[in-house]
């Protein structure tokens, strides 16, 4: 009697977990939050359906610091796939070891095919365009345009890989079809996390506190810009959002968009990808919550609520995708010396 006692006790535990965690994912869904889809062909509609072969010359392009004028930066420099995707540095380094003259950090690639505005000020609207930034921005890459074809066009082993990419191209070798490889590559880079996981119905994929955290993170309004599958990056909004200043405005001079709007970044990996915000001024996880409370929601978080947000944050560090560093064709007596100058 006593054994089938503890039983129901158990049993009625679990429904009641499990009833918390369907309410729970409601307000998550009526938030607008989206995971991941676990369908493989659903996912792969979502990011584009990229080209097979252009993905693959698409990597081989993000490692290839040829791509710059020096010959020493690549894609991944700033964007290195082994540490979340970012250069984990205050102020980004480019050409000539020039610091972004805003004092802006790089954004994380992972995940960025759900961002629908690309850069700090969200000028470019998709990762094709975004391509192109950094490979001719001279505090960068500082390569021209014409610079990267003369090198890849040099390259036979390139002009092949671009004609198989781009059958259709009479001219297959350009740079808008670099950005566009580049960009393909990219679209590839998603992260399902646990919390993914939760959303698509595993009630055991978050703990606790992490689920204490999403309900502070809905309660409180984080969900008012963070929304999406990217949990964050849809939309530009106003930094800070209330009376109340951001305390490290004063390292840099960026001020947003003409409009005075930021990008609103991606939390995904967030626990990878420090120094926060646009000019890398906090370095702490913990303390650039309790600053997005204040500065954007005249919150005051206490020490529990700030802890409880953070740990939900943990849940939406991914699975990355396995990538094996591409031998890239060899130059030849054509190709362009590098150009550290």
């Amino acid at each position: 009697m006593r054994n089938l006692v503890l039983l129901l006790i158990v049993s009625l535990a679990l429904a009641s977990n499990a009833v918390a965690a369907d309410d729970l994912r409601k307000e998550a869904f009526e938030s607008d939050l989206r995971p991941i889809p676990s369908d493989r062909a659903i996912l792969n509609k979502l990011i584009g359906n990229p080209d097979k072969k252009q993905v693959e010359l698409g990597k081989k392009l993000f490692f290839d610091p040829r791509l710059s004028k020096s010959g020493l930066i690549s894609c991944n420099t700033c964007h290195n796939l082994a540490t979340g995707g970012v250069d984990g540095v205050a102020s980004a380094i480019g050409h000539k070891w020039t610091s972004n003259p805003h004092n802006l950090g790089s954004p994380t690639v992972y995940n960025a095919v759900f961002s629908s505005v690309q850069m700090w000020d969200g000028r470019f609207p998709d990762l094709e365009e975004q391509a192109k930034g950094p490979i001719s921005a001279g505090p960068e890459m500082a390569s021209p345009p014409e610079l990267v074809v003369e090198r890849i066009k040099s390259i036979p082993a390139y002009v092949q890989e671009f004609k198989r990419a781009f059958p259709k191209d009479k001219d297959p070798a350009t740079f808008d079809n670099v950005a566009r490889a580049i960009a393909a590559f990219e679209r590839t880079l998603v992260t399902p996390s646990r919390f993914d996981k939760f959303l698509n119905g595993d009630d055991k994929a978050l703990t606790k506190k992490q689920r204490s955290g999403l309900k502070v993170f809905i309660a409180k309004g984080c969900v008012g810009c963070h929304t999406g599958i990217g949990v964050g990056g849809g939309s530009m909004q106003p930094f800070p959002m209330t009376d109340n200043p951001y305390k490290y405005a004063n390292i840099g001079d960026f001020k947003g968009n003409k409009e005075g709007l930021v990008k609103v970044p991606t939390l995904r990996n967030i626990t990878q990808t420090a120094p926060y915000f646009h000019n890398g001024a906090v370095w702490s996880l913990k303390e650039a919550v309790r600053i997005m409370g204040k500065t954007q929601l005249d919150a005051d978080l206490s020490d529990n609520e700030a802890s409880d947000i953070v740990a939900f944050l943990g849940s939406l560090k991914g699975k990355k995708p396995s990538i094996t560093y591409p031998v890239l064709p060899e130059s030849t007596d054509e190709t362009p010396r590098p150009d550290a100058e």
